[in-house]
This record gives structure tokens, C-alpha cells and sequence, in this order.
């Protein structure tokens, strides 16, 4: 049972929402996952799912000791997806939205303090053309805090070097135009004029990122990249692509950035999302306190 309606709603949120590969494969999992359990249950229609299947399909989750986060992830895949039946297919939603399960605790994000986002550039810099891609790479993240699903997807296009632009396409199909600094601007330069072309060889696709056999950068190509990037660096710090974008929010807001300009930037839909920045912000300013104040 579903299996159509599944195909339909991975398309839709691919196609439409353009969530990433990586999303879209985790609801994959989780509504496989959870399609099994109705037919274990005998349910044969989605119209049969009540608030009691619900119920047991949560409890399962919990006896399985499933980290808190990973339930909260499998849940919302369904209402997800229970959301896209309820207007595709007129099935009610009310099953999993009447099912309360604790949210999981919001981490604050991890960040790079500005020296340690130095010592990045300076591991990122060489000559060759897989540095001036590295390089690019790192500041054109750090410039925009786009998501890795965005800097992946970039097309030459896009790109507006003597303006200092780049137009990002953003969850839902949202378009934002994000400016991007001169030190982005010259590494971006440097690279598509001298490395990207030697990366290509005889290759030909719009992508602005590309790997060592000149085709288009995935997102496992840029994890790799910065876990690379570290290595060669004084830090001892893990890393994730995620994490520049988290830098580029904090360190705006740290030098005076209004909340609603870091929101656009970002590409979040509501200041719920950008809020969770604050808290960062102000453990900053509580340290730069203590150390700073006589008295403190």
C-alpha cells in the first residue's frame, strides 16, 4: 500500500520544495519504514490510520531507544506526508497532528571564531587549480552562508561578478540574491578563469563547482573538501558545511546585523529559524564581558 503515493511525494518534495538528495532519501527511509508498519497492522488504506496507529507506531519508536531527534525526524516525515494526501487525495491529517511527542532540545549551532576561520584560509591557499577551487569554495560559503544544497546547484548563471552577486535558489523555489564580498569576488575570479577550465578538460555543464574529473560537485564532495581543508589546518575542530553558515549568521549579528537582513540572507521563511543565533550572540557578548570587565 502507498507505494504511488510515496513515489508522488518524494517527487513533490524534490521538484517543488527542492529539499536536498540527502532530505529526500532520510523521508525515503522513515516512510518505508513506516508504510511496513501499517501493513503489519493490516491497514490497507490511508483513510484507516487513526490517531491509535499513531499512538503504537510512536511507542515502537521509543522501545527501539531511537535517539529523541530521530523520532521527531520520523514524525514529521509523516505529517509531511500526511499533509501532501490531505490535498492530494482528500486523506484527513488528524492521526499524526494530534500525536504529541517531545521536540527535540535545540542545539545552538557550532561556529568558527574569526581567528579560526583565519587559519582555514591560510590551509585553503595554494597553487593549484584544486586550491584556487578550495579556496573559492570556503569563501563564497563564508560570503553567502548558503546551504550546501544551494552552493552545489549553483550554475554559472548565476553568478554576477562585477555587481558582487550571486542568485541562490532557496527551499521551496524561493529565489534570493545574496551580495558577496571582494575576497569572494577574486577567489571566484581566480577560479573560473584559470582552475575550472583545467578541472573541465573537454567536459561541458553550467555547474560553477566541480571535482577532480571536472564534474559537478556533490554535497559528500564539499564535506570532503572541508574535512580536508581542516586537516591541513592548526584547528582541532570537526567540521560540516553547515557550519560556515552558521559563522556567516553569527558573525553578522556579532558586528551589528539586524535580524530581519540575516533572515533574508539566509533563506529562512519564518525569524523563528534565525532567532536560535541570538543565543549564540549573547554567549559571546556574556564572554567578551567577564573577560573584559574589571568587576565582572
Amino acid at each position: 500500500m502507498g507505494e504511488q503515493q510515496l513515489k508522488l511525494f518524494l517527487e513533490f518534495i524534490q521538484l517543488e520544495k527542492n529539499y536536498s538528495p540527502h532530505t529526500v532519501k532520510e523521508y525515503d527511509t522513515d516512510l518505508t519504514h513506516f508504510l511496513a508498519f501499517l501493513a503489519n497492522e493490516s491497514v490497507s488504506r490511508f483513510d484507516e490510520v487513526e490517531y491509535l496507529h499513531a499512538r503504537l507506531y510512536a511507542t515502537q519508536l521509543y522501545d527501539a531507544q531511537l535517539a529523541r531527534t530521530t523520532i521527531s525526524r520520523k514524525i514529521s516525515a509523516i505529517r509531511s506526508f500526511f499533509k501532501f494526501l490531505s490535498k492530494e487525495h482528500n486523506v484527513t491529517t488528524e492521526a499524526f497532528q494530534a500525536l504529541y511527542h517531545p521536540k527535540q532540545q535545540k542545539k545552538l549551532p557550532k561556529f568558527f571564531y574569526e581567528e579560526e576561520l583565519e587559519q582555514l584560509f591560510i590551509a585553503a591557499a595554494g597553487p593549484t587549480p584544486l586550491d584556487q577551487r578550495n579556496m573559492a569554495l570556503l569563501e563564497l560559503l563564508y560570503a553567502t552562508g548558503m546551504r550546501v544544497s544551494e552552493f552545489t546547484a549553483l550554475q554559472l548563471s548565476a553568478l554576477d561578478l562585477p555587481y558582487g552577486i550571486v542568485r541562490v535558489m532557496g527551499k521551496g523555489r524561493k529565489e534570493r540574491y545574496i551580495p558577496m564580498g571582494s575576497f569572494a569576488t577574486e577567489a571566484l575570479e581566480t577560479y573560473l578563469q584559470d582552475a575550472r577550465p583545467r578541472l573541465m578538460k573537454h567536459k561541458q555543464h553550467p555547474s560553477v563547482f566541480v571535482n577532480h574529473r571536472g564534474d559537478p560537485l556533490t554535497d559528500m564532495g564539499v564535506r570532503h573538501i572541508l574535512t580536508e581543508v581542516v586537516k591541513k589546518s592548526t584547528l582541532t575542530k570537526s567540521i560540516h558545511p553547515h557550519m560556515i553558515r552558521h559563522t556567516f549568521a553569527t558573525h553578522l549579528l556579532n558586528r551589528g546585523a539586524d535580524m530581519r537582513t540575516v533572515q533574508e540572507l539566509l533563506g529562512h521563511s519564518s525569524l523563528n529559524s534565525t532567532q536560535i543565533y541570538t543565543h549564540v550572540t549573547k554567549d559571546h557578548l556574556a564572554s567578551v564581558y567577564k573577560n573584559a570587565h574589571p568587576r565582572a
